[in-house]
């Protein structure tokens, strides 16, 4: 016997579903402006852990009693960090498909970013070409923006990374991008 919230699979329609699979180079249009999902508030942990693991001596960053006597009053977030952080978060957009990174051009820091800061990023096309000795790749060049909670920009800087063109991928929702062959549930599994 059962209930109406019991989890039996004979009364379920089950079907494995695609889900996002990022951006192909066909998908990138010059102009187009991807506003990257979720912000990620900056803790003093973040701060001092990638100071430590990246050797940055500058006592801006890990010293309160240095910082306290600077203009700025308090520490600052790792300049490397914030590039590290809205790269990280223009993965989903922009290369969760690309076979390598080319280049990271025109860094500018506009603003200090400060523990308990929320920084947000998104990315503007501002260039795409085929490649020149990869048939199945493009190239695609974006502006990355970040800002803080205050709409204050914090980092611009250009992206260029090879992006897989879509008759190269072979993506499925039982094999997403990533996923060893035959791990997880199959279709198989489902009759």
């Amino acid at each position: 016997m059962t209930d109406e919230n019991s989890h039996d699979k004979t009364e379920r329609n089950r079907q494995l579903a695609t889900g996002w699979q990022g951006r192909y180079f066909e998908d990138f249009e010059i102009g187009d402006i991807y506003k990257h999902p979720y912000g990620r508030t900056v803790t003093e942990t973040d701060n001092v852990w990638f100071t430590n693991l990246t050797m940055n001596l500058n006592p801006m960053h890990f010293n309160e009693a240095y910082a306290a006597e600077t203009e700025f009053g308090e520490r600052l977030v790792d300049g490397t960090f914030v590039i590290a952080l809205a790269v990280g978060m223009s993965v989903i957009d922009v290369s969760a498909n690309a076979t390598a990174n080319l280049g990271y051009d025109d860094i500018r820091h506009h603003a200090p970013v400060y523990h308990g800061d929320t920084i947000f990023a998104e990315s503007e096309v501002v260039d795409k070409r085929e490649s020149d000795s990869r048939d199945h790749v493009g190239i695609v060049t974006t502006e990355l923006r970040a800002y803080n909670q205050r709409d204050e920009k914090v980092l611009s800087l250009e992206r260029t990374p090879m992006v897989l063109k879509r008759s190269y991928a072979d993506p499925s929702a039982a094999q997403p991008t990533g996923w060893p062959e035959g791990v997880g549930t199959q279709p198989g599994d489902l009759e």
